[in-house]
């Protein structure tokens, strides 16, 4: 700070500065250069700006390095949560808040198939769902993804004003007329409302699919698809103002694709879900 002070001032009272201040002249002279020279990291530090923005502020600084280290860079993990500290980039911090669609037993509960085990070994063996929900100003908008747990991949969805059995059951229609002859998944849930209903089980039944439920008040057992939420809504919804529903819903769609086709996770080998599928499947 001192040597700072110093050449700011050092046109104006030129020889004095050093000595009010204390500074032995190499000691000056040294730092002077220092502080003057080209930073060494210039283009490291614009390469992480330019992933931080590119990806409109999502990444911390471990997918950040994933990116670099795709790009050829060479660089410790620390060196760049130090050098993000520096330039000032932050992901948001998550606020958690759930939909509670849990309305007391309605209809037929299920015991916990899944039982945690949240890792399949291929494609559509084992889907988890629930749905979320959103305010805006006064209105309400509501999420219901189907995500298939080899790869993270959100394979269907469905957004309304309701959460009702039409949102949920929508959503799963989709996500079944995307399995091929013998493809038979565990579909996973807690015990939502829509799920216990008749209408549920029956699609289910059709398709040949298992039923698995959550314990009553348990979130960590579908902890998956609440960590998918969780990130939904520190990367898009609690970092801007949404003033209309369709904005959202807008805003939704686009980020399910990012989601799908971009966004790098660490448990995919540094892969969005869509690359690590092709990749997997093409080994």
């Amino acid at each position: 700070m001192k040597v700072q002070a110093v050449i700011a001032l050092k046109a104006d009272f030129p020889p004095v500065l050093l000595k009010v201040s204390g500074l032995a002249r190499s000691t000056f002279f040294y730092h002077q250069a220092r502080l003057l020279a080209p930073d060494p990291r210039q283009a490291l530090k614009e390469a992480i700006a330019q992933i931080f923005e590119a990806n409109q502020g999502r990444y911390g600084h471990r997918r950040i390095h994933t990116q670099l280290i795709r790009h050829g860079w060479v660089v410790a993990k620390k060196t760049v949560l130090k050098l993000m500290r520096s330039l000032r980039l932050a992901c948001q911090v998550r606020r958690k808040k759930r939909y509670i669609s849990y309305r007391g037993e309605h209809g037929t509960t299920t015991p916990n198939v899944l039982d945690r085990q949240f890792q399949a070994g291929a494609p559509n063996l084992k889907w988890v769902t629930d749905v979320t929900e959103f305010s805006v100003g006064d209105r309400k908008l509501y999420l219901s993804p189907v995500m298939d747990l080899f790869d993270r991949q959100i394979i269907s969805y469905t957004v309304g004003l309701s959460p009702n059995l039409e949102l949920t059951n929508t959503s799963l229609r989709q996500a079944l007329a995307t399995l091929k002859d013998g493809q038979r998944p565990l579909v996973h849930s807690d015990q939502g409302f829509q799920y216990q209903h008749a209408s549920w089980r029956r699609l289910l039944q059709n398709a040949g699919a298992t039923q698995s439920m959550s314990r009553k008040g348990n979130c960590y057992d579908n902890a998956v698809m609440e960590n998918f939420f969780g990130h939904l809504k520190e990367e898009l919804f609690h970092r801007v103002r949404f003033v209309s529903i369709d904005a959202l819903t807008s805003a939704l769609r686009e980020y399910v694709h990012w989601y799908n086709t971009e966004r790098i996770s660490t448990k995919l080998e540094g892969l969005s879900p869509v690359q690590y599928r092709a990749q997997t499947l093409a080994a």
